[in-house]
């Protein structure tokens, strides 16, 4: 493993940086920690466990995923509520004041010089990290950024159980969603329950498209995804739609047992 930063306040880290596999992991919102000096962002435990600061489940159906490919996989060390590592700086959402109708009391009015900041210390050693783990692979590498969602947005079911999301480079989502209707994978969407317009394929567009890479983000309903069974299984169900969809874009995917590296 390596960091960005010190191991403390490390805004992002490299798990499995000398994996061999020709896939390359990405979890943004893995963590929902927040330093003591930041005093929780004004926001009860309640709130800090809840969507609003990571993605529940996301990181760890990730790791499955690196032994399933021996794939590297870089994971933000700090909650989302901070910095947004999948937002560029200037969105307004990157530092949320609200988030999910709740008030963001410890980002609200941030000066120019306070998002400077958090900038620096959090999405640009995020960025730094991200650039070195794609320099390591002498090819470009398949591309996946691992993300879950809730079943209930503002008071709306949402019946989409994964999502496949894509910027302008739809070839792997597409041939993911043909197999996953195939074989019977559930409900299945492209670009749900978010989308490009919604601003959250900044990493795909910063670091897949330039390369060439295919690329996907898969969203992932966080009630499939809650506990430790559940987090193995989805990662044994998508492991093979991956490297089967990446075989039909012309890339071959080695497949090991989707399981944790020690």
């Amino acid at each position: 493993m390596t960091t960005a930063g010190t191991d403390s306040d490390a805004a992002a880290e490299l798990l499995n940086a000398q994996g061999r596999g020709p896939v390359l992991l990405v979890c943004e919102h893995a963590s929902r920690h927040i330093p003591p000096e930041y005093g929780a962002l004004g926001l009860p435990e309640a709130l800090l466990e809840s969507h609003i600061a990571w993605d529940p489940g996301a990181l760890a159906v990730a790791q499955h995923l690196v032994g399933a490919f021996d794939a590297p996989l870089v994971a933000a060390r700090q909650s989302r509520l901070l910095f947004d590592c999948n937002r560029p700086p200037e969105a307004a959402d990157a530092m949320a004041a609200v988030s999910e109708g709740h008030a963001i009391p410890g980002n609200a009015g941030l000066s120019d010089a306070a998002r400077a900041e958090r900038v620096r210390r959090y999405h640009d050693p995020f960025r730094a990290c991200l650039a070195e783990a794609l320099d390591r692979f002498t090819a470009a590498p398949v591309f996946i950024t691992l993300h879950s969602f809730t079943p209930v947005y503002l008071g709306v079911a949402r019946q989409v159980e994964i999502g496949l999301l894509h910027d302008d480079d739809d070839r792997l989502a597409r041939a993911m969603r043909t197999l996953a209707a195939r074989h019977g994978g559930g409900a299945v969407a492209l670009n749900q329950p978010y989308g490009p317009q919604d601003g959250v394929t900044h990493t795909l567009r910063t670091h897949a498209l330039p390369c060439g890479a295919l690329n996907v983000m898969i969203e992932i309903r966080n009630d499939l995804i809650a506990s430790p069974e559940t987090q193995r299984a989805m990662a044994a169900r998508l492991a093979p739609w991956i490297a089967e969809a990446a075989g039909d874009c012309g890339a071959e995917l080695p497949l090991r047992e989707a399981s944790c590296p020690e």
